[in-house]
């Protein structure tokens, strides 16, 4: 059994052996059909490791029977490159996979682009990252295709598993093992989505489990114990981990309690504490706002409380502060008007500063005119405090409205005070 790992043998030969990546490549698809007919494009696979990109290439080169070559963007250097392109007077056309093609540097990327833009190499490049973020644009303008691809379904590692179980030339059908259709699935269920790691498991636990005679038996025990943590993708700084991030917030707004503790629970998973607290009180302050105050103090007295615990205690505290920002009323209209009078002073909406507004804590502020300002203070109103008619913006912005208030939770007695005080301002 010893040799190439079971993940690299059982890597396809061909399109119709890929599995899974149905709404990328599956025959109904125009990239299925364009390589059938003998047209590869040049293209970038998105997506996170172990889903297929590398698979996918070489199952490609296969079907389209042109001369491939592959390289890592973080180990490739020029001469590499010009390798590349030396095959491509010799054979023609050459297919070059690039692997983290995210890395790829200015002069490499200079040197191939008139190459593929002549279509004498068909770029084939895969990155965990976001192409849109992490990839130079004039490799992305030349790429026609720009796939992402999903994790593999419990349904498809099965498939795949019960594969490489069968397949005596590329495979394990050649010994014999007696393994469970259940277990099986547990270990597609372990592999979280991941094909070269459920291969791989698979091929880890033939070898660990007692052999009887011939056989090797596959035990529960096994599979437990080499299945392990097996959730967590933990690309720190990567795409993923910013779109956990942004689900949680999303999860939060969306009130779903739920699904805000899962995404929590995949971040504090990571690790990074940090990028969580710091998510948490922006939301606090983005999407709860005005509609309920104490939710702020009380996210940053959980903030504190985690760095004070640290990991896994700080998941405690964090959890109260996700379950009260989920079921808490909701406002974001504060931050909506700021942003309303950024965009306005962006744009050159500025007037002068009434004068009466003006610092006068110096001697000669008077010869400037720096005189009027009513002291709100000494003009009580009701339970309100103190409030007096005066202007406060600019001469030309006089009435501009930035702030809407929301009638939810806390907010609906502040906008009921704000109305108040717009009836008091139109009176004449």
């Amino acid at each position: 059994m010893n040799g190439e790992p079971l993940a690299y043998r059982m890597r396809p030969t061909n399109i119709d052996e890929i599995v899974g990546q149905k709404d990328i490549i599956g025959k109904h698809t125009s990239l299925y059909k364009m390589i059938n007919n003998g047209y590869v494009p040049s293209m970038l696979l998105y997506g996170e490791p172990g889903i297929g990109k590398t698979s996918i290439a070489y199952a490609i080169a296969g079907t389209a029977k042109i001369p491939f070559i592959a390289l890592n963007a973080t180990t490739a250097g020029k001469k590499d490159v010009e390798a590349v392109v030396e095959e491509t007077r010799l054979t023609g056309k050459v297919i070059l996979f690039l692997d983290e093609i995210h890395r790829f540097n200015k002069a490499q990327q200079d040197y191939l682009l008139p190459h593929v833009e002549r279509g004498d190499i068909i770029l084939i490049g895969a990155t965990t990252e976001n192409p849109f973020h992490d990839v130079n644009p004039a490799i992305r303008s030349r790429c026609g295709q720009i796939k992402q691809l999903t994790r593999l379904t419990i349904e498809d590692l099965q498939e795949l598993l019960k594969r490489a179980l069968h397949d005596e030339k590329k495979g394990l059908g050649k010994f014999s093992i007696q393994i469970t259709d259940e277990q099986i699935q547990k270990i597609a269920f372990g592999s979280n989505g991941d094909a070269r790691k459920s291969l791989t498991l698979l091929e880890s636990i033939v070898y660990a489990s007692r052999k009887d005679n011939d056989t090797y038996i596959v035990e529960d025990e096994t599979i437990n114990d080499m299945i392990g943590n097996v959730g967590v993708y933990g690309d720190k700084k990567g795409s993923n981990f910013y779109n956990l991030l942004s689900s949680l917030q999303k999860s939060i707004r969306g009130s779903d309690v739920d699904a805000a503790l899962y995404y929590l629970a995949h971040l504090l998973e990571t690790g990074d504490l940090t990028a969580v607290n710091r998510r948490l009180l922006v939301i606090a302050y983005e999407d709860i706002g005005l509609a309920n105050t104490s939710v702020g103090n009380n996210v940053v007295a959980a903030v504190t409380a985690s760095e004070r615990l640290g990991l896994p205690e700080a998941r405690i505290p964090l959890s109260v502060a996700v379950v009260e920002m989920c079921l808490s009323s909701k406002s974001n209209s504060a931050y909506k008007a700021l942003d309303k009078a950024i965009d306005d002073i962006k744009k050159g909406k500025v007037g002068e500063i009434p004068k009466h507004l003006r610092d006068s804590h110096y001697a000669g502020s008077k010869e400037l005119g720096h005189v009027g300002y009513k002291y709100p203070h000494d003009y009580p109103i009701g339970t309100f405090g103190g409030w007096v008619q005066q202007d406060y913006l600019p001469g030309n912005l006089k009435g501009t409205k930035y702030y809407q208030p929301i009638e939810a939770g806390e907010e609906k007695r502040l906008a009921a005070i704000y109305k108040k005080l717009e009836e008091f301002k139109n009176k004449k």
